[in-house]
């Protein structure tokens, strides 16, 4: 591939830009090399400003479950745009969207509409504390949910400490108010409970853990994280940024049993524009301005361009058969690159959602079970695969998505390529 043009831009983002980039895992620190520019996208390929052609794994991280420039969404965006970019005012288009996220919740009767997933849930956790006239949050090790000061700690020893930043700039006291014990330890959340039950006011928690690997629990855990909000008064909040609507329409409640109480959203919602969602019941969401006294506001939330993109996309999700497309696309993908010999060559995979578990082990629960040796596969394997042609998250923390743009084309070029590389690595591996 050439990289000539894409290396060029690089170089003159790094002249305004921290790092040259606006988000840090696209900078290609984990993995090596240089970021790749993209010029242009349509359907599951990119074209860079050196005009490689890739297919795209990544799909912006997991938004465009339509695709890139999916026509519907594309015309929506086009005549939307053609009516204003942004009102900051209200617009009929926003209540059709609640509508439409609301169909997917049949428990819920409130939405509010942000810019982010972040925002989101800043917003879900103020509204819980203000709900409970409580501080603390509790979430776990290696979850993440946005950047926001309050989220961004991680455990301390100990089965449950109050948090420590994990990156500077974070206030001691702030990292204070959030709580940390070890994903997919029952024992754990009892004991913290049992301590400072009474002082919490909400549990995060990603019901599909897809920010730090696909960490599926393990039977009977979200059912017990429940059980314990409930005989503590705490809130139940499912950050559902990445699996809402990517699974089934809605959220994955139904999926899990388990009902949360508050739920927010991003990424799909938005069809591919900057979107964020927090939805819950009456009692809660009414609590909010301009009807209660928890603030948030947003110059940008629910911008029309961002709203028509998400109707657009939620219009075609309505039809059940796209889910179950997906989730045949993800068992040929995972049946065809697991059929070689290599032992380590696996994945972990929850429908259009696949994680490379390049590791002779189980799969791991929680994200201190991740083996460098799997880590290390995936950096020497990314490279090759982008020699390919084939676009994957720079990170081997990270999910691919499959998208309805994908074929079995796609698919099964994508496995035929890991298999020859994974046994390529093996080869050497054993020398």
């Amino acid at each position: 591939m050439r990289r000539e043009r894409s290396l060029s831009a690089w170089r003159q983002a790094c002249s305004v830009s921290p790092g040259g980039v606006h988000s840090p895992v696209r900078a290609f620190s984990s993995v090596g090399g240089d970021p790749v520019f993209i010029a242009s996208a349509g359907g599951c390929r990119l074209t860079d400003l050196d005009g490689n052609r890739l297919v795209d794994f990544c799909m912006s991280w997991g938004p465009l479950i339509l695709g890139h420039a999916h026509p519907d969404v594309v015309r929506a965006v086009q005549a939307a745009a053609a009516r204003g970019l942004s009102y900051g005012a209200c617009h009929h288009a926003e209540a059709e969207l609640c509508e439409a996220i609301l169909a997917g919740f049949p428990g819920f009767q409130r939405v509010r509409l942000t810019s982010s997933g972040t925002e989101a849930v800043m917003t879900a956790l103020r509204l819980a504390r203000a709900a409970t006239g409580r501080s603390l949050v509790l979430k776990f090790d290696g979850g993440y949910h946005g950047h926001s000061d309050a989220l961004l700690v991680r455990a301390g020893s100990g089965l449950a400490t109050s948090g420590i930043a994990s990156s500077l700039g974070v206030p001691d006291a702030v990292a204070a108010t959030t709580l940390v014990v070890p994903f997919d330890d029952i024992a754990a959340l009892q004991a913290v409970f049992a301590a400072r039950g009474r002082e919490i006011a909400c549990v995060i928690i990603e019901p599909i853990p897809a920010n730090n690997g696909l960490l599926l629990p393990r039977p009977g855990y979200l059912q017990a994280i429940r059980e314990l909000c409930d005989a503590h008064g705490a809130l139940l909040l499912f950050d559902e940024v990445i699996s809402g609507f990517r699974f089934r329409y809605g959220g994955v409640a139904p999926l899990v049993g388990v009902e949360p109480d508050l739920v927010t959203l991003g990424k799909i919602v938005g069809g591919g524009m900057p979107v964020g969602a927090v939805a819950g019941p009456a009692r809660l969401l009414d609590q909010l301005a301009p009807l209660g006294r928890v603030y948030q506001a947003g110059t940008l939330s629910g911008n029309p361009v961002s709203v028509a993109a998400g109707l657009a996309t939620l219009a075609v999700l309505r039809d059940g058969a796209v889910y179950a497309e997906l989730e045949r696309l993800g068992a040929r993908l995972e049946a065809r690159a697991t059929s070689s010999e290599v032992p380590w060559l696996r994945f972990v995979r929850m429908g259009s959602v696949i994680w490379p578990w390049f590791s002779g082990e189980a799969p791991p629960h929680r994200a201190d079970g991740i083996d460098d040796a799997a880590i290390r596969r995936f950096i020497a394997l990314h490279a090759s695969m982008l020699e390919r042609g084939f676009y994957l998250p720079p990170s081997g923390h990270e999910v691919w998505f499959l998208s309805t743009a994908h074929d079995e084309a796609d698919v099964d070029a994508l496995a035929l390529a890991l298999v020859e590389d994974a046994r390529a690595l093996a080869a050497r591996e054993s020398a």
